[in-house]
């Protein structure tokens, strides 16, 4: 079993240590110390029941930080005489139930003691598995500030019942980021974005989950074509239409045309009807890039997100020209992330090949991740090699 594969079984146990009586900081870090320990000695002794030996640790991990603990001593003792303290590696673990707590978890994390922010923030890391540094990028704050914020929700929620779940709005921002770092990071985990995300669907009658599942299925089925086989980024433009995955675009397409149908229009539906028209398109040339401003302008009515409007800017460039794409985006703080390689883009196509490149150049340096500065500074690249007239 891999690290990723590992980290798979968080959720549930996670939700078994909560259920038992821990309160979800001292959980998520017992849990946290059963992962590393399992990563150390696994690999030469591994278990005959992963879930149920991260279980029986965690909750031992759980029971040593107790009895640290002077405040909590009463509830160490009844802990024990209730359930006694497994071993590491000696005694066979309980049998587990095969339940799916990971949706609940979200939930419960979506806390109203919580802001919302700080409610995200808490699920990405404790539950979706993200670093610290990936939820800040999502959330474009330094490190720093993230670290602080995750922190800070940790001590709010320590001690608290977890008896009244959050409500559905926090929960699909924190499917949606997690889908957007297992679409474009390090880690894949747009599978179970998705996964849980029918789950909610399933269970909630909400034009939103519904928006939320279209726009995922219509962005995972291009992912085939999103890669070189030598793993260099396909920008959408280049992308072999034949590799997308048509069964996942018309589902998309069927769940949106329902929701909007609703007349509840909301930010995932309005991003949602923007892929679809992607989708829609046979080629990239025939991209109705019209109609892509319009759902852009809904979106920033209903957002006002400066990265929708960065992405304004880019439908402006395709539907107005590149000129006037520059113009959508000198209102824009230049700090943006992926503001820079936006600007190199639409220089190129105004015939400005000079200064694109010297953009591609410094987005390169910002990129987010390796497959990005890559591609990035190929473009650059590409430009300056071009022979000067």
């Amino acid at each position: 079993m891999n690290e990723l594969e590992l980290r798979t079984l968080v959720p549930s146990v996670l939700g078994i240590l909560v259920r038992r009586g821990a309160d979800f900081a001292a959980a998520e870090d017992a849990v946290q110390d059963a992962l590393v320990e399992a990563i150390r000695v696994w690999p030469a002794d591994p278990p005959r029941d992963p879930k149920g030996w991260l279980i029986a640790v965690a909750w031992r991990r759980f029971l040593d930080a107790v009895r640290t603990d002077g405040a909590r001593r009463r509830r160490e003792q009844l802990v024990y005489a209730e359930r006694g303290r497994p071993s590491d590696r000696g005694a066979e673990p309980a049998p587990v139930p095969a339940v799916d707590d990971t949706l609940q978890l979200y939930f419960l994390c979506a806390h109203p003691s919580l802001t919302p922010s700080s409610a995200v923030a808490l699920t990405l890391r404790a539950v979706g598995g993200l670093t610290t540094r990936q939820i800040a990028r999502a959330y474009l704050v330094p490190e720093a500030t993230m670290a602080q914020r995750i922190s800070r929700a940790k001590r709010t929620v320590a001690g608290v019942r977890f008896d009244r779940p959050g409500d559905v709005a926090t929960v699909l921002r924190v499917l949606y980021l997690v889908f957007n770092e297992g679409y474009s990071g390090d880690v894949d985990l747009a599978a179970e974005a998705i996964r849980l995300t029918r789950q909610l669907a399933g269970a909630i009658d909400h034009p939103e989950v519904a928006g939320l599942l279209a726009l995922m299925l219509l962005h995972h089925a291009r992912r085939a074509a999103r890669t070189a086989p030598d793993g260099s980024l396909v920008p959408l433009a280049e992308q072999d239409r034949a590799r997308w995955d048509t069964e996942s675009i018309a589902e998309g397409v069927e769940i949106l045309q329902a929701a909007l149908a609703r007349d509840r229009l909301g930010e995932f539906q309005a991003q949602a009807a923007i892929a679809a028209l992607h989708a829609d398109a046979p080629s990239a040339e025939e991209t109705d890039w019209v109609q892509i401003v319009e759902w852009y302008d809904e979106l920033v009515r209903l957002t006002d997100s400066p990265v929708v409007r960065l992405n304004r800017a880019v439908a402006v460039g395709e539907a107005d020209g590149p000129r006037a794409g520059l113009a959508a985006l000198a209102a824009l703080d230049d700090s943006l992330p992926r503001h820079a390689a936006v600007a190199a883009y639409l220089h190129e196509r105004a015939g400005d090949p000079v200064t694109a490149a010297w953009l591609y150049a410094e987005a390169a340096r910002k990129a987010p991740n390796l497959a990005e500065r890559d591609h990035l500074t190929r473009q650059a690249a590409r430009l300056n090699d071009r022979p000067r007239r």
